[in-house]
């Protein structure tokens, strides 16, 4: 991994000065700490040390260095298959949209898998691991990612079973769960599946940094977050040289409202990031720290935040990865503050595809509807309509669906500012309803606002707190420690205490 230790060393000194006077009694830099990995091959015994650090950068998601690592085995050991079943799987980016993966990703990962069909004298395990793989790359050009990703993991079922003793078996096939669970099935069955096959691997294998990493995306939802905090407690310190690993606990410390502890999180992993040169995942860091400032009402830092990733020269809007953080993050500061004009003013990234440019043109429309001086939201309102007509032609339903949400939001504080408040309230329904059925996806913290705590704004504007303290109720149970469900929560029960008492 580029500058690797290096990396380790900005992130760990944002932790606090004992560190850094610590290592000034040193002049070597500290050793990388990926994990522990043991995957059985046919390869040469020469290149396996090579090879589990290679899968261990995998399992951290640090995927252009574990092809870059892959591919220094496979120039030792040319006959290793798995070494480019390797470099194959890091291009399917599982759990970042793999529908976004770009035409040359999927070509090459293509290439890769085939050449490693193509070697013999291979074990039958791992002729099952390179067979399922084929299936994700099999017809890409006229077959969806989703549907391939189903293919894949019923391979992987396959190798699991066949292969019940094999950790590394078991622990693909659960992150295969994970890609292909239904972002509405609110059991969350295949997280649970997962859940149960990663949790006595890692009670196994302690420092293995899959099955902790997984665990977390696994339990990465309201209902299991509080199962999921040893996990996150432990992942940054098994793998601290990935900074994706120092930055995952923050997804279990934001379903619980443990601030401190993702502002902490976060900014070692953007440390991290920014010292390898990962720019991904040093935005992906900054949205997340972004959000966890808000919460806890340290506006002028978030506001530092936003203006850093104002002053980041050319960014782009895709991958998406890069261009919804960088678009997301002043949408967050500008709506959260109530900074309508600030929010009016925003303009999307050049190029941006219609689910990076949703957000921005739903902030512009909020800041006309609810700015002091009212303006017309209809062009904002127009452009996020065609937003989620090119989303839903093309099949993308997820994004189809939030992009729905944010639209029934904008038409209700348009109606609102026109005076029609139970349309406003209706809408406003309707678009918490559809919300709360669909789970958020690892790219976001969560909602900018949640629209049931718009509803339960609207609401207590309206001089209903009884029904206003029921909806910020309600985020509270999904969301615990938003700001401003909690802030309105207050609001509510206080004019309630306050409300002369009805004579029957």
């Amino acid at each position: 991994m580029k500058n690797m230790n290096a990396a380790l060393a900005v992130a760990l000194l944002v932790a606090g000065p004992s560190f850094a006077a610590d290592q000034a009694h040193h002049d070597h830099p500290a050793p990388e700490k990926l994990g522990a990995v043991t995957f059985r091959t046919s390869c040469n015994p020469a290149v396996k040390a090579g090879f589990e650090r290679a899968v261990a950068l995998l399992h951290s998601f640090a995927y252009a260095a574990s092809r870059t690592a892959f591919a220094q085995v496979a120039q030792k050991d040319p006959r290793c298959a798995m070494a480019f079943w390797g470099m194959a799987l890091s291009h399917y980016h599982a759990l970042w949209e793999p529908q976004v993966d770009t035409e040359r990703e999927l070509r090459e990962g293509a290439a890769e898998i085939g050449r490693a069909g193509k070697i013999a004298g291979i074990s039958p395990r791992e002729h099952q691991f390179i067979q399922a793989l084929q299936q994700y790359y099999a017809n890409w050009e006229s077959t969806s990612a989703a549907a391939r990703a189903v293919l894949y993991s019923r391979a992987m079922a396959d190798v699991a079973r066949s292969n019940p003793n094999d950790d590394e078996a078991q622990v693909f096939y659960a992150l295969s769960l994970l890609a292909t669970a239904s972002p509405v099935d609110k059991t969350h069955a295949n997280q649970k599946r997962a859940a149960n096959i990663l949790a006595p691997i890692w009670q196994r294998q302690p420092q293995h940094p899959g099955a902790a990493h997984y665990l977390i995306h696994a339990f990465d939802s309201a209902e299991l977050a509080p199962r999921g905090l040893a996990a996150a407690r432990a992942y940054s310190t098994i793998a601290p040289s990935a900074p994706h690993a120092l930055h995952m606990p923050s997804h279990i410390f934001t379903r619980l409202g443990l601030w401190e502890d993702s502002v902490a999180s976060n900014q070692k992993a953007r440390a991290a990031a920014h010292a390898e040169g990962d720019i991904g995942e040093e935005l992906h860091a900054m949205d997340y720290l972004t959000y966890a400032y808000l919460q806890l009402g340290r506006q002028d830092e978030a506001a530092k935040i936003v203006a850093q990733v104002n002053a980041m020269a050319d960014l782009p809007a895709t991958p998406f990865k890069v261009g919804y953080a960088a678009s997301v993050m002043p949408v967050r500061l500008a709506v959260e503050r109530h900074d309508w004009d600030a929010a009016a003013r925003l303009t999307p990234l050049p190029e941006s595809p219609p689910k990076v440019a949703a957000s921005v043109y739903w902030a512009r429309a909020l800041g006309h509807a609810r700015g002091k001086v009212p303006g017309s939201a209809d062009v904002e309102i127009a452009a996020l309509q065609a937003c989620f007509d090119k989303l839903h032609a093309a099949g993308d339903n997820y994004w189809a669906s939030q992009t729905e949400v944010m639209l029934k939001t904008a038409h209700a504080w348009a109606s609102a500012a026109h005076g029609d408040v139970d349309g406003a309230v209706a809408s406003l329904r309707s678009a918490a309803d559809q919300e709360d059925a669909l789970e958020k996806l690892p790219v976001t913290p969560g909602p900018i606002v949640p629209a049931r705590e718009q509803l339960g704004e609207l609401l207590l504007s309206l001089n209903r707190p009884q029904e206003a303290l029921d909806a910020f109720n309600a985020v509270l149970t999904l969301a615990p420690g938003r700001r401003g469900a909690l802030q309105g929560a207050a609001a509510a029960a206080e004019k309630i205490r306050a409300a002369p008492p009805t004579i029957s």
